[in-house]
């Protein structure tokens, strides 16, 4: 995936362009801090279309994992113990990220022997098509992956843990986890993440259909 923010957006922040050696390490840098962000929000910020993931319906009720949906396109109802896959008819979507089904919504048609064990058959295990993403990441997501970035570029020494450095008689140094080569995310980070509401919400089981 695409890193969430830029080299163009660092240069912004830090008010000059990046030299040579900062401009060679900012990809990686960049790609690390958009990974974290992803992994704790469970969000892309990535235009996906008709991407296709196995979810659980709980009480008839899919919620899509990633945001903004922009449409929902087929959801088929997975089988269990030879029971065939079947599209579901009369599903809707809540125009947000829930899409509403029922296992009577599939029995249309099955063969008797699923049909008198529909529960069985069906556990509630849906396929979901559907397209979503930004067009652009959010302003809040390009601030965190850019200051998170900026940490680790503009540390005055490799050392992770260690802001200092000794120069003839002067010298300074404070300790601080995250610092060095590794990218890492701060409370302050995660907090500006939950304030623009990108926590990842607990219970959310997906598989990825390629």
């Amino acid at each position: 995936m695409e890193p969430l923010a830029t080299a163009g957006d660092l240069a912004d922040r830090l008010g000059r362009p990046l030299t040579a050696p900062e401009g060679a390490r900012v990809p990686s840098l960049l790609a690390d801090a958009s990974a974290l962000v992803r992994l704790f929000t469970g969000r892309d910020f990535s235009r996906t279309d008709n991407e296709t993931v196995v979810l659980r319906a709980q009480q008839g009720e899919i919620r899509l994992p990633q945001r903004p949906v922009l449409n929902v396109t087929q959801v088929v109802a997975v089988g269990a113990g030879g029971a065939p896959d079947i599209p579901v008819v009369g599903w809707q979507w809540d125009g947000i990220d829930i899409v509403r089904t029922s296992v009577s919504g599939c029995a249309i048609n099955l063969p008797e022997l699923w049909a008198d064990e529909e529960f069985e058959a069906y556990p509630g295990t849906y396929r979901v098509t559907y397209s979503h993403g930004d067009a652009q990441a959010p302003e809040a997501v390009v601030a965190v992956v850019a200051r998170m970035a900026l940490r680790t570029l503009t540390s005055p020494t490799m050392a992770g843990g260690v802001t200092g450095e000794t120069i003839g008689p002067y010298s300074y140094r404070t300790d601080g986890a995250g610092v060095g080569t590794a990218v890492a995310m701060t409370d302050d980070d995660r907090k500006m993440l939950e304030l623009a509401g990108y926590r990842r919400k607990a219970g959310m089981a997906m598989v990825r259909w390629r």
